[in-house]
């Protein structure tokens, strides 16, 4: 037995008992490396690098934007926006069969871009949303279908915290780029919700929304301007340099805070309260990023990497074959596994077998986070699947079935991205950013 296959069995097996038993994916990260480092090292120099990687992975100013970002997200959570992009989102698809359904994707499509966080935008979108639309005559378990399927598309659509974690374990991938990338097929993952939606409200009924004068869509415009500003100013300075992601995640915390002090919606309490909750969020991402730099350099000591990638390739040679097991291996890997630490563990090992067959690093990036963003949404560990059901009191046996129309426009859709590379690099070539 080759050592990477040895060390391969030894650091997966090892992963799977302790999720299977409950540990905590970041513990079962460390626990699986530090028993892989053992078998393959002396004790002092196995636990003494995988202890310096640990620390050395979470040493980047870059990373420090994720904590802001996250701050940034919380602030606009409790901060009087939610409603605004809802009345705005309600006045673009008001016309629409199914009005209120094509509201919630937008408004999701929204927020989500703004807060960089599929399960805040679940929760504030679908709580405004919810009584709306049950109120209109809306099935509870469609309606908490359409916020679930539609609430991860602010996970592509800029500015994205687990694109900035992505380009770090990818070796320093252009975060303005990868930016720039997800916005066309972020479009299109919640432009596939819209066609589904569209279909199930022509099937059954559903009536469009009041006509809007042009004077009220204007004030409603108005009204969302500031908010949507933010999009403008952060994604804006990072694309042309004029701040780094890590100065522009800084002016969107200022930016945020500003304006719901200006909404007059937040109080002393909501902050302390806000600011626990980032730092508590801050403290899984990063002990998961220490964790998983461990991880990565443990497989790249024992070659997992390429022993894993050879084993692909002699599958086939064909990269639309191989793009296709890789694809069906991450939507497998996201029913169980939370985004984040799967970006952290599978980047290294697909990377490279994706840069073999030509796939520039920008392209597999947001391929890998478009499947990982509707394994979020699947049983049995799908974060937004359980906010989604909870904001709109159905229960997740209800909301499967109206689910699965969405499961197969988006998993269309991901292939779609996944075999026109277009879709994703045409923007950071535009902007010269590649």
């Amino acid at each position: 037995m080759s050592i990477a296959l040895k060390a391969a069995l030894i650091l997966f097996a090892s992963f799977l008992v302790q999720l299977g038993i409950g540990v905590p994916i970041s513990i079962s990260i460390g626990t699986s490396t530090i028993i892989t480092a053992l078998t393959s090292l002396p004790m002092d120099i196995g636990i003494f690098t995988a202890a310096q990687k640990m620390i050395s992975g979470t040493d980047s100013f870059s990373l420090l934007a994720v904590p802001l970002f996250v701050l940034s997200g919380n602030i606009m959570n409790n901060g009087g926006i939610a409603k605004r992009l809802v009345n705005f989102a309600k006045v673009i698809g008001g016309r629409l069969p199914g009005a209120l359904a094509h509201a919630n994707i937008l408004g999701n499509m929204l927020f989500g871009s703004l807060s960089g966080s599929a399960v805040a935008a679940a929760a504030a979108i679908g709580g405004t949303m919810a009584p709306i639309q049950e109120k209109e005559g809306y099935d509870p378990s469609y309606s908490a279908a359409v916020n679930i399927a539609s609430s991860p598309t602010g996970m592509l659509i800029p500015p994205s915290g687990v694109l900035i974690l992505y380009s770090l374990v990818a070796g320093g991938v252009s975060i303005s780029a990868l930016f720039v990338a997800g916005y066309i097929p972020g479009i299109i993952m919640g432009l596939a919700s819209m066609i589904v939606a569209y279909v199930y409200a022509k099937k059954n009924n559903y009536p469009v929304s009041e006509k809007f004068t042009f004077s009220e869509g204007l004030k409603v415009f108005l009204d969302a301007i500031p908010s949507l500003m933010l999009i403008v100013i952060v994604i804006g300075g990072i694309v042309f340099g004029a701040f780094t992601a890590t100065e522009g995640a800084g002016i969107a915390v200022v930016y945020t805070l500003l304006l719901s002090l200006f909404y007059k919606s937040l109080d002393l309490k909501s902050v302390k309260d806000i600011l626990i909750k980032t730092a508590v969020t801050t403290g899984v991402i990063m002990f998961l990023v220490a964790a998983s730099s461990a991880m990565s350099w443990i497989m790249a000591y024992t070659g997992i990497p390429q022993a894993i990638s050879s084993a692909i390739m002699s599958i086939s040679d064909n990269p639309i074959v191989i793009l296709f097991i890789m694809n069906i291996t991450l939507l497998i890997v996201g029913t169980f596994m939370d985004l984040t630490p799967a970006v952290l563990i599978f980047t290294p090992i697909f990377l490279p077998i994706a840069t073999n067959l030509g796939m520039h690093p920008v392209h597999f990036g947001i391929v890998l986070v478009f499947n990982l963003c509707i394994g979020i949404m699947t049983p049995p560990v799908g974060s937004v699947l359980f906010v989604g059901c909870s904001v709109s009191n159905v229960s997740i046996e209800k909301v499967i079935k109206p689910l699965l129309p969405f499961f197969a426009a988006l998993i269309a859709a991901l292939f779609l991205v996944t075999y026109v590379p277009a879709l994703s690099l045409f923007l950071p070539k535009l902007f010269n950013l590649i």
